[in-house]
């Protein structure tokens, strides 16, 4: 999750670039500001909070938040409709 200033052209581009580096590595946006990742252990979740920390800039808010599987499957929508083309389920499935 992150909240980054857009206030001046620096700031934009520090924005854009930001996001350009969630989706490169494999973020998919679930609302605006907010990424998630699904990685397989504690230590790939370590890997890629060590790379968002140097990927992340000087200025704004930047927050990680590690939730299980299981956790994310049970989200509840209060208002709206989830639309994706990705399935939230505890089950695995590997695409090749």
């Amino acid at each position: 999750m992150f909240d980054l200033p857009v206030l001046t052209a620096s700031d934009r581009k520090a924005y854009r670039q930001f996001r350009k580096f969630l989706m490169k590595s494999g973020f998919v946006m679930l609302q605006e500001s907010v990424y998630a990742k699904l990685v397989l252990n504690a230590t790939a979740v370590r890997t890629v909070a060590e790379n968002v920390r140097k990927n992340t800039p000087e200025r704004g808010l930047v927050q990680l938040l590690p939730v299980t599987e299981r956790q994310f499957s049970k989200m509840e929508y209060i208002c709206g409709e989830y639309s994706s083309e990705y399935e939230i389920s505890t089950d695995r499935l590997v695409v090749i």
